[in-house]
């Protein structure tokens, strides 16, 4: 399970124009699951993600986490992160799980994650408009496996 995040200013999602979630200082995750990914990878990515310190304390370091700061989260189903790019000029996707198993999953990381820190989210598999309003910029990718 590959997790894209972003420290954010705000964050939204919009589908057909329409808004349907929005949030303000916390973190986007663009999240991106591929076929061997359990619960297992779901606990471990939620473990890291509410503990991981990249947010300012007063001094101007990384020191405080999402739950230090009450943030938010916007999570965002990104299957495109699976790509494999290194034959030819066209993206393979052939390791992102095949959708209905993953939906499941991204139902479950959203659930789980909704446990520790507010959290919002895009609509699974849909055509997204995502707003990101990077703060720092800091971009952290975190994969399952690599934890």
């Amino acid at each position: 399970m590959i997790a894209l995040i972003q420290r954010v200013k705000r964050s939204s999602v919009k589908v057909d124009g329409k808004e349907i979630a929005k949030i303000g200082k916390g973190f986007n995750i663009l999240l991106g699951i591929v076929e061997d990914d359990t619960s297992e990878d779901i606990d471990k990515l939620i473990k890291k993600i509410v503990k991981m310190r990249i947010f300012e304390n007063d001094c101007g370091k990384f020191d405080l986490s999402i739950l230090d700061v009450d943030g938010e989260v916007l999570v965002v189903s990104q299957f495109t992160l699976s790509a494999n790019i290194k034959k030819g000029n066209r993206p393979s996707f052939s390791k992102a799980m095949n959708p209905k198993d993953a939906k499941v999953l991204y139902r479950e990381f959203v659930e789980k994650l909704s446990n520790y820190v507010p959290t919002k989210e895009g609509i699974f598999g849909a055509m997204m408009e995502v707003e990101i309003i990077n703060d720092g910029p800091v971009t952290i990718i975190a994969n399952s496996k690599e934890i």
